[in-house]
């Protein structure tokens, strides 16, 4: 599956959106990524993950690891192509945990997969929890990468879908120096 065959799932699903988005990171942008409304057809969460997991079939991935919400079933869909187990993080007071009785065995390899990627600071938590396991971070694997490439984890990694969108601060956001409302985008609170 190529990029312009990835970019057409997103689009065929209402998945991107323009306007002005207060993201979890607390950045504010013109465009959002809803992952649920293209994860929401297993039919498209099937080809992407598969897509995603040929990027890493030769990496002798031991183990699958998401984060909370979308990265369970990433993890889910991307360790069954690869034939491992899957499994996700969560938080627990604020911190990413592994929780449900989920172990890394040390010395495990790790494909660690997410969906939207800003500025990588959930991946960049559960690569700490993988390492405080005694499992080895092998690589990452994500569906989007909206960081125009400035994302970098210290490990390989590969994104579906590349996009460069610009991101402000408050202070120097031009759609609420223009005074547009924005929408609040994400799953944790700021």
């Amino acid at each position: 599956m190529n990029e312009a065959e990835v970019r057409q799932l997103f689009v065929d699903s209402g998945a991107i959106m323009e306007g002005h988005f207060l993201l979890t990171s607390g950045l504010h942008s013109p465009l959002y990524v809803e992952k649920f409304q293209v994860l929401q057809y297993p039919e498209y969460t099937a080809k992407l993950c598969a897509a995603l997991a040929a990027r890493f079939v030769n990496d002798h991935i031991g183990l699958v690891v998401g984060p909370v919400t979308g990265g369970i079933l990433l993890a889910h869909e991307v360790g069954k192509n690869l034939g491992t187990r899957a499994i996700f993080t969560e938080r627990e007071n604020g911190n990413m945990t592994l929780r449900r009785g989920f172990t890394i065995k040390p010395g495990e390899r790790v494909l660690i997969v997410e969906d939207i990627v800003t500025t990588g600071g959930s991946v960049d938590e559960v690569i700490s929890v993988v390492r405080q396991q005694g499992g080895i971070p092998a690589a990452v694997g994500m569906l989007v990468d909206r960081s125009g490439g400035k994302v970098d984890f210290g490990i390989p990694s590969q994104a579906l879908l590349h996009l460069t969108v610009d991101t402000y601060t408050t202070e120097q956001c031009p759609l609420c120096a223009a005074g547009k409302p924005f929408t609040k985008r994400g799953s944790r609170k700021l």
